[in-house]
């Protein structure tokens, strides 16, 4: 399942935090990230992901 969210998170970084954490301040703080920059947003989520 794992997998499946890393490649969400590549594609729409904040699907992928949503999966993992639900609507909490790391889905917000991925929102904010995504929207000053598309890589950064991506990093959060795959770290976010990988840390759980």
């Amino acid at each position: 399942m794992d997998l499946i969210r890393i490649i969400l998170s590549i594609l729409l970084p904040p699907l992928g935090v949503f999966l993992q954490v639900g609507i909490g301040l790391q889905f917000w703080v991925n929102i904010l990230l995504t929207l000053l920059g598309y890589i950064p947003g991506v990093v959060h989520a795959v770290w976010i992901i990988a840390r759980r």
